[in-house]
């Protein structure tokens, strides 16, 4: 029996499992076009995609110097939805190996999960535009649940919706927000290094990190390791 048997292991989504930012930065983009405002800084915007595209779009106005309402803020989120939706895998694509992981933890035994602050129809529209939704139990979006990450009943709930125990379960993500939820959850978490958070992963102090999608598979199986007496095999 692999020790991934019974265990769910729950991805984030943008910035974890997918390579999303191209798309997003040029949805936030396609919004400041209309009240005639150039590109915002890649960068900056890379950084705030873990808080959401309102935040990226407060960000972009932030970079111009500008300050809207609250309406204004909200046509221009509207302009950015529907582009984006229209546009959604125009250039995001699975980070390297991450396919392979995903079939591999399957053929282990595990359960898949996402838990996104991406609206559950976008996620379940992205993931099924890059053939990989027939790897999840379960897509649990911004608002599948009453509450979202940083809350760890995100989490608990999108395990529990994937048919999965939260106490035999592990978070994989690349923000504070999954590393916060995921302690409150009392589910070990996993840093993916090459995402989008705007504090280093290290920092954050998950249980584990790893680069490259082809170390993930021994990285949890060296993290129930370590820990067998809390994480149960």
């Amino acid at each position: 029996m692999s020790k991934l048997d019974g265990y769910t292991i729950v991805f984030d989504l943008d910035g974890t499992l997918v390579d999303t930012a191209p798309d997003l930065i040029r949805a936030t983009n396609h919004a400041l076009a209309s009240i005639e405002l150039g590109p915002a800084n890649q960068s900056r915007l890379r950084d705030s995609i873990s808080f959401g595209a309102r935040t990226m779009i407060v960000e972009a106005l932030a970079f111009h110097g500008q300050v809207r309402t609250e309406a204004e803020i909200d046509e221009l989120h509207r302009l950015f939805i529907s582009h984006y939706e229209a546009n959604i895998a125009h250039s995001s694509r699975p980070y390297n190996d991450a396919v392979n992981t995903l079939q591999s933890l399957r053929r282990a035994g595990a359960r898949l999960a996402i838990c996104t602050n991406k609206r559950e129809h976008l996620a379940r529209a992205l993931v099924t535009a890059l053939c990989i939704d027939g790897y999840f139990d379960a897509i649990a979006g911004i608002a599948t649940f009453t509450v979202s990450k940083p809350h760890p009943d995100h989490i608990r709930g999108t395990v529990r919706l994937a048919g999965g125990d939260p106490c035999r379960a592990i978070m994989v993500g690349d923000s504070e927000n999954d590393v916060v939820a995921a302690r409150a959850a009392g589910v070990p978490v996993i840093g993916f290094l090459c995402g989008y958070s705007d504090t280093p992963m290290q920092e954050l102090r998950p249980d584990a990190v790893f680069k490259h999608y082809f170390e993930l598979e021994s990285v949890i199986g060296s993290l129930l390791d370590r820990n067998k007496d809390r994480f149960p095999h």
